[in-house]
């Protein structure tokens, strides 16, 4: 990874607005499938780069009057995973990209979210997958 240009590697979450979270999960878990937890689930895969390392797509349902996506006036949000977070965050300023906020540590990643140019509110992941496996409980494989 160290000498990887700074750049999104994949999806890492899908979060979309609706009436009823709860009931929302129950239909996927029962007419679809998914291994659904509190936060809805996630998709485990492997990394192509190296097949031996696991990843993550978070799939969520989130109440319809829930204020996360702001300023973004859309019913979604879609999650990056990135590497090298901070070189990106640097090429995105130079870019005149909006930036909504610092970069926040966790121990399974590094988080900040931006503005594409049509407003649309972006998540951008540089995650540490083996502290995020740890807390997933919902697991569609």
């Amino acid at each position: 990874m160290s000498d990887e240009k700074p750049r999104v590697t994949g999806v890492g979450g899908v979060f979309f607005k609706t009436e009823n979270p709860d009931g929302m999960k129950d239909w996927y878990k029962e007419n679809l499938g998914l291994d659904t937890d509190q936060w809805g689930t996630n998709f485990e895969w492997y990394q192509g780069g190296d097949p031996s390392k696991k990843g993550f797509t978070q799939w969520s349902p989130f109440k319809g009057d829930t204020t996360h996506f702001e300023p973004s006036k859309k019913e979604f949000m879609i999650n990056y995973r990135v590497v090298h977070i901070e070189k990106l965050l640097d090429q995105l300023k130079q870019n005149g990209v909006t930036i909504l906020n610092e970069i926040e540590t966790f121990d399974y990643g590094k988080f900040v979210h931006i503005l594409d140019n049509e407003g649309n509110k972006i998540e951008l992941w540089e995650p540490n997958d083996l502290e995020y496996e740890k807390l997933v409980i919902g697991r569609t494989k």
